[in-house]
């Protein structure tokens, strides 16, 4: 029986109510609280949901409700409200579940459906609706189906006989990650947005709900555990190690251009790790680098956060209003919630700062606490999914050092709790509970203007689904002459879903008020400026100088759209007068694939001198890394023309350098350890091969040997360039044997599956995670170095490898042969047998590697013993 209407749930029930007491007592203590200090070398004691309500902090006038907990819910990852208000929760008992922390790929996991049969606000009732399921990690409630991301594969799972049991799934798509992937590092989110686009995270493409079709749309991969829109559609996401970023610029607008070496604006950072200051409640070193002092209070009470996740904006309406827009993020190592405050420069810049100088708006001294996910309500209030764990770092990468603190406090045990509190205040009055999936289409159209974006996203799903076209005269209406400019977007979305969105409602919104609203209509306009000669097409471009960065970079972007000769003229008006804007310049060159040489010469040529350093720059790096001879050749003609301005030769010189890959590349060759490998957000297209010139470029080789300031970047470029006759050829590189050739494919497999998320398939990395692998020092030098970064980890500036000593040595011997012969990389093979001796020379070492310690390792003989 799937249905269980327990007495066990029904004694949750019961037991939520006692808590209530709790929380009056809880709200009535000083804020921010003084930190609990407690034994460090004592278990953490696992509580009761009562005792565990006692130890959340959250500021006066809010309170904390439970909602579930054990048994009603167990292993809690993910939940979200359907139509009707009842609560999809994802449950994950495979993860970390025994004494050795390991994850099962048994099918163990379930979605859960639970229910308020009453109203109060508390879960009566708890349906298994899908289990045998593997370590699932996204879930979407839509229209009569829920859609249930369990890689590799996403399912549109049906209830046909109202039980709430799944009784028949379909397929969406079969490459939603990968299953035998880390859980911290796979795909996951099923974020619907107002273009009915359904976005992921750490993945490599997106779902889009096209006239009863889900379609796959390619994108880049950005974030790592979860994501959440604002009202204007933007999606933010975050990594754990860094707080929030926010997409000014969507990614399928870069997915265009396979040579971009940027992407600025998509996945733009709001605030720095640094900048984002947390105030746990409790000692917080039981944290994978809980041994970083600077890092780190006297009180043992982390300032930064250590394992960000779930961004989500709250766009409610039952909580203060000053919430309204703020994003929360989970911090579950350190048992709290964090506040941002997103801020507006007035011209569309955004940033974020701390909501409080000091506190948090949830924290708890119970180090078993574990917020791992947040979801809004159709009542207005804010839910937050606890695990309730006391191991949420995956084994694979947890450093020594935590897991000496994981022993040390019992952590590892017991599984099977969770629990789900509601954040509320004093004048909270929850909304009604909600029946939308009885409505009919007239009757939803009502809820594109509720305060709650909730119910307004909501209906768009389900008008967008059931495809009833009566209500277009009402939606347009709305979306032309709604009083809110959130309704006007949700119609637009909803009109483009049901095939009738017309030009007239772009028109209108071209002419908007709001700078959003202006900027969709921009974005809406594509269906049609694409057609040569459309009016519409001068109605979008009369917005080039409009007062807002959001409407500039929109059509930046858009203006990809045009036809070429038109795409042209744009791109050049907008990088004369924008182009030392960054976001606006990748955006403009995401459109002009096989172009940019036209808008290269024409910016370089200008007579009004109108030229920014930024925009010839990025220029010049697409071309360099297309690798067309012809173009690279007009570039460098424009670098060494003396009659030039000295810095745009230079930008010109170092843009092209930063593009070019090395001398010699494919394999065997690879980006150089400079330039933009690596930087933020390259496009990710496979490396170039060496651009070969007829003959050797006088003029730069000249400027490359003489003492000009611009000689330097001369040299660089002269490096990554080939012709017959050039003096010091890059070294050739042994090919493998078959026997390395089989460690190098069993490699590749590897990577896809451990590391892959941060690395990403051309070995780039990802800024703020993971650096770039190709043409990496530490890859590519001594066999001692990388080896003993797999063992051991190391940590820097982005911040931290975790060790992977879990791997055989064979398995590490495989992943690093792959890593140093793919990309054009040129290291030796590695051998299992120096794995295992350098396993051997590094047992006793508990702490990751510094780059101070492993370059001079590399200077050693054999295995790399110098390092020791």
């Amino acid at each position: 029986m799937h249905v269980r209407n327990w007495a066990g749930a029904a004694a949750a029930a019961a037991a939520v109510v006692m808590v209530g007491l709790g929380v009056l007592r809880a709200q009535q203590q000083a804020w921010p609280p003084p930190v609990i200090q407690d034994d460090p070398s004592a278990p953490a004691p696992a509580l009761t949901p009562e005792e565990s309500m006692k130890t959340i902090a959250v500021p006066p006038g809010y309170r904390v409700e439970l909602v579930a907990a054990e048994p009603m819910v167990l292993d809690p990852i993910l939940a979200e409200f359907d139509a009707d208000g009842r609560l999809w929760v994802v449950e994950m008992p495979g993860f970390a579940m025994d004494l050795d922390m390991r994850d099962s790929r048994e099918p163990i996991c379930r979605v859960v459906v639970l229910e308020d049969l009453n109203d109060d606000g508390i879960m009566d009732k708890r349906t298994i609706f899908a289990d045998g399921l593997i370590l699932p990690r996204a879930i979407k409630p839509i229209d009569g189906a829920v859609l249930v991301g369990e890689p590799p594969y996403v399912w549109l799972m049906r209830d046909t006989d109202g039980d709430l049991v799944m009784d028949e799934k379909e397929m969406i798509a079969d490459t939603y990650g990968r299953v035998e992937a880390n859980p911290e590092h796979n795909a996951n989110s099923l974020i619907w947005g107002l273009d009915n686009w359904i976005y992921t995270s750490e993945h490599t493409w997106h779902l889009r709900f096209n006239r009863g079709r889900f379609e796959i749309v390619e994108t880049l991969s950005r974030g790592q555990w979860g994501g959440s829109i604002d009202d204007a559609g933007r999606i933010y996401r975050n990594v754990n190690s860094a707080p929030l970023f926010v997409d000014l610029v969507p990614a399928r607008y870069f997915v265009r251009n396979p040579n971009l070496t940027r992407t600025r604006g998509l996945y733009e950072p709001v605030i720095s790790l640094e900048e984002a200051v947390v105030w746990p409640i409790r000692p917080t070193r039981g944290v994978n680098r809980g041994y970083r002092d600077q890092f780190f209070r006297d009180d043992d009470t982390s300032t930064i956060l250590q394992s960000a996740g779930t961004p989500l904006v709250y766009r409610g309406d039952r909580l203060p209003k000053d919430m309204h827009g703020n994003v929360f993020i989970t911090d579950s190592t350190t048992n709290l919630v964090h506040r941002f405050v997103i801020v507006d420069d007035g011209t569309g810049n955004l940033t974020a700062k701390n909501a409080y100088e000091k506190g948090e708006i949830f924290a708890s001294s119970d180090e078993r606490l574990r917020p791992v996910s947040l979801t809004l309500g159709p009542d207005g209030t804010l839910y937050i999914v606890d695990m309730y764990r006391g191991v949420v770092q995956d084994v694979q990468y947890q450093t020594e050092f935590l897991q000496e603190h994981i022993r040390r406090r019992q952590l590892e045990m017991p599984i099977s709790r969770g629990r789900i509190w509601r954040l509320t205040h004093d004048t909270t009055q929850r909304d009604r509970k909600p029946q939308l999936s009885k409505e009919t289409p007239a009757g939803l159209v009502k809820y594109l203007e509720h305060p709650n974006g909730w119910w307004r996203d909501t209906a768009q799903i389900l008008l967008v689904q059931r495809q009833d076209t009566s209500v277009v005269p009402e939606v347009r209406r709305l979306a032309r002459s709604a009083a809110d400019w959130r309704t006007k977007l949700h119609a637009m979305g909803v009109l483009d879903g049901l095939g009738a969105l017309d030009v007239e409602t772009v028109q209108a919104a071209l002419k908007d008020p709001h700078p959003d609203v202006r900027a969709w209509g921009i974005r809406w306009s594509e269906q049609w400026i694409g057609e040569p000669g459309h009016p519409l097409a001068a109605e979008v471009l009369a917005l080039i100088d409009d007062p807002n960065w959001i409407v500039r970079r929109q059509l930046a972007a858009t203006i990809g759209e045009l036809p070429a000769p038109q795409r042209i003229d744009a791109a050049v008006q907008i990088l004369q007068r924008y182009g030392g804007d960054a976001i606006t310049v990748d955006a403009v060159i995401s459109g002009l694939h096989t172009l940019e040489q036209e808008v290269f010469s024409r910016l370089v040529s200008a007579r009004n001198g109108q030229v920014e350093g930024e925009a010839v720059q990025m220029l010049a790096a697409t071309i360099g890394r297309e690798g067309q001879l012809d173009r690279v050749q007009a570039v460098l003609a424009a670098a060494v023309d003396s009659s030039r301005p000295a810095p745009i030769r230079r930008a010109i010189l170092e843009g092209l350098e930063s593009g070019l890959p090395a001398a010699g590349g494919g394999r065997g060759g690879g980006f150089g350890a400079g330039g933009f490998a690596g930087g933020r957000g390259g496009r990710g297209a496979a490396p170039a091969r060496t651009v070969r010139l007829p003959g050797e470029p006088e003029a730069l080789t000249a400027l490359a040997n003489g003492d000009s300031d611009l000689a330097a970047a001369a040299k660089a470029v002269v490096a990554k360039l080939d012709w017959p006759g050039k003096p010091e050829p890059a070294a050739t590189v042994p090919p493998l044997t078959a026997e390395e050739r089989a460690r190098f494919e069993a490699g590749s497999e590897l990577y896809q599956n451990l590391c892959v998320a941060c690395h990403q398939p051309d070995g780039r990395g990802r800024e703020n995670l993971a650096p770039a692998l190709a043409g990496s020092v530490l890859v590519n030098g001594n066999e001692g170095i990388p080896i003993r970064i797999v063992l051991g980890g190391k940590e820097g500036e982005i911040g931290l490898m975790p060790p992977l000593n879990a791997l055989s040595d064979d398995q590490i011997a495989a992943v690093l042969t792959y890593i140093r012969r793919e990309w054009g990389n040129t290291g030796a093979p590695v051998t299992a047998e120096s794995v295992r001796e350098i396993r051997g020379l590094t047992r006793t070492r508990t702490r990751p590697w510094t780059n101070e310690e492993l370059l001079p390792a590399g200077r050693g003989g054999g295995a790399g013993r110098g390092g020791m």
